[in-house]
C-alpha cells in the first residue's frame, strides 16, 4: 500500500473501497460498468493493484449512483478496506 504522503495514496484507497462495495452490493465489474454506461475494462483498471487507473469526480459520483451509497464512502480509510 502507497503512504499517504504518496499521491497513488488515494487512487490505491479508493480503487479497493470500490471492489469492496461493488462486491457487498453482488455485482461484477462487468455489471457496474453497463450500468455506469462505461466498459468492463475500464472498471477493471480503476480496481487493478498494478495499474493505477485515472478517474474523475464525476466517476466516482456515478458509482456512487449506481451502488447507491454516500460518495464520501469511496475515501473512507478503514481496516475493513485493506480486507482483501
Amino acid at each position: 500500500m502507497f503512504q499517504k504522503n504518496d499521491e497513488n495514496y488515494i487512487y490505491e484507497l479508493v480503487s479497493k473501497n470500490i471492489k469492496r462495495l461493488r462486491e457487498q452490493k453482488g455485482l461484477t465489474q462487468n455489471q457496474l460498468a453497463e450500468k455506469m454506461g462505461y466498459s468492463t475494462q475500464f472498471i477493471s483498471n480503476i480496481e487493478s493493484k498494478k495499474n493505477h487507473q485515472t478517474f474523475s469526480l464525476g466517476t466516482l459520483w456515478r458509482i456512487a449512483l449506481v451502488l447507491d451509497i454516500d460518495v464520501a464512502l469511496l475515501f473512507e480509510d478503514s481496516k475493513n478496506s485493506d480486507e482483501e
